[in-house]
């Protein structure tokens, strides 16, 4: 695992080799506050943890370029816990284990957390180096990102002195982000109270080996969603062979395409055959729908041991109507960019038992009337079914401004070390950008990062060849950030 600490550039693995030893999944970030602010120490550089839990981190200008703008570097700290379903790995406790294959650096079973670690790391890089020239450089490392851009969201106003931002939080090499989606939780809930089971059989029915993925960069590669997969077996089994539903567990991360579900279904003993029949020819159908796309599809059924109880039946054909009729994927293109998602969402997480039922979804738009327009729709379906619905975590898109001074520096430098123009585009994942530009309206804001596949995934993987010129890049523009 090591070996990363001696890929180049080193100013950015060695830290982000630092980074792997500290467990720092969302909601956990007490380990990598404190590794943060012992390194800022030992770096020589003004720290502090601010209200939010974000680690602001200020180092002041070099000798002659006290007059240049200031620049805020910006990431978040913590990462998206996913892991393969025979690893053991526990993201509050354990390190990351490394690899390098075919010039890719990937973890052994879970997500990499290169996302967005090499943004920490390469930020680490900077205030460490004593021998660049630069203007004044803040570092705003923004606590809890992936489950709802909590730290952004409170930062304090008038915490932040710079005139740029540069977020490093994006994931293709070659790409200046000038705009993203805004976003939104919806959680849709109802409390029902169960019922003896009077069914003779049991069977568990799992659905694994699905890509999964990031909801936002690759909700338009038309990947499988394991809830909405199940669904149609489950409907099927219950209006064919009188099939009960028990509990039903999909999911676990609202921002990452759920590779996963399983559920409990109660039926008549002479019924199990035709259930395990059933599962078989909706597993051979998977297949063949997503033959392009997933390789790696598993349906499979096994008797388990009776459950005490079932769901009431109109509450459990209300909930299976609910969710088959949910929106999931692609709702709208861009009309001015029509290779970018414009509004989407993500059925991430399904959770059924012990009288109680919790649905989680993310919906993003680059437009806030699309994005209230795709709310209520999810709103209006899960009323139907009965079900409580709230609003959360709300942010805006992030306008693009082509006339960026700060893009027209960047795309020069770019051209100038690597011989041609770089792309210019909108993302549909989420930004903090947005959030901070709504506190900080007057910042020129730009997003930019190394190559990164499949985040939120246990195939989270970073390309180390990018990673030289994107630090070649972020150290040049440091260095060429015009006077005040």
């Amino acid at each position: 695992m090591s070996e990363i600490k001696n890929l180049q550039p080193a100013a950015i693995w060695r830290n982000f080799y630092a980074l792997t030893q500290v467990p720092r999944p969302s909601g956990h970030l007490d380990k990598v506050q404190n590794f943060l602010l012992d390194f800022a120490k030992k770096a020589g550089v003004e720290a502090m943890k601010d209200p939010a839990g974000n680690i602001v981190m200020r180092k002041p200008a070099t000798p002659g370029y006290e007059n240049r703008k200031t620049v805020v570097l910006q990431s978040h700290m913590d990462m998206v816990p996913q892991k393969a379903p025979d690893s053991k790995h526990n993201f509050e406790t354990d390190p990351i284990e490394t690899y390098i294959e075919d010039g890719w650096v990937h973890a052994k079973g879970t997500t990499l957390g290169a996302d967005n670690g090499l943004g920490v790391a390469a930020i680490m890089g900077i205030m460490e180096d004593k021998s660049l020239k630069h203007g004044p450089v803040e570092a705003l490392i923004t606590a809890d990102e992936e489950t709802g851009m909590f730290g952004a969201n409170d930062l304090p106003k008038g915490e932040l002195k710079a005139d740029i931002l540069m977020n490093l939080d994006s994931e293709t090499w070659g790409k200046f982000v000038i705009g993203s989606a805004g976003g939104v939780d919806i959680t849709a809930s109802l409390e029902y109270k169960e019922m003896e089971n009077d069914q003779e059989a049991a069977v568990k029915v799992t659905l694994q080996g699905l890509r999964g993925g990031h909801s936002g960069l690759e909700i338009h590669e038309g990947r499988a969603n394991a809830n909405k997969e199940m669904v149609r077996l489950v409907h099927k089994a219950v209006s064919t062979l009188g099939a009960r539903l028990a509990c039903w567990h999909g999911g676990n991360m609202r921002n990452a395409i759920p590779f996963k579900a399983e559920v409990v279904l109660a039926l008549a003993k002479d019924k199990v055959k035709d259930l395990k029949k059933l599962v078989e020819e909706q597993r051979a159908a998977i297949e063949d729908e997503y033959k392009t796309i997933e390789k790696g599809v598993e349906l499979f059924a096994e008797e388990t041991e009776k459950p005490q109880y079932i769901l009431p039946e109109e509450i459990q054909d209300n909930l299976i109507d609910a969710i088959y009729a949910c929106h999931n994927g692609v709702l709208r293109m861009i009309p001015a960019y029509p290779n970018v998602v414009e509004t989407s969402s993500n059925l991430a997480i399904i959770d059924i038992n012990e009288g109680r039922a919790d649905f989680k979804i993310l919906a993003r738009s680059a437009r806030e009337d699309m994005k209230e327009y795709l709310a209520t729709q999810l709103q209006c379906c899960f009323n139907m079914a009965g079900m409580k619905v709230e609003c959360s975590a709300s942010y805006g898109g992030w306008d693009p401004n082509p006339d960026s001074e700060v893009l027209k520096m960047l795309m020069q430098i770019y051209r100038d070390q690597n011989g041609e123009d770089a792309i210019v585009q909108v993302d549909h994942a989420g930004l903090e950008c947005s959030i901070i530009l709504g506190k900080y309206p007057n910042m020129d804001v730009v997003s930019f990062g190394p190559n990164i596949r499949s985040p939120h995934t246990a195939g989270e993987r970073c390309e180390v060849a990018s990673c030289e010129p994107f630090w070649k890049l972020l150290v040049k523009a440091l260095e060429e950030v015009p006077n005040k």
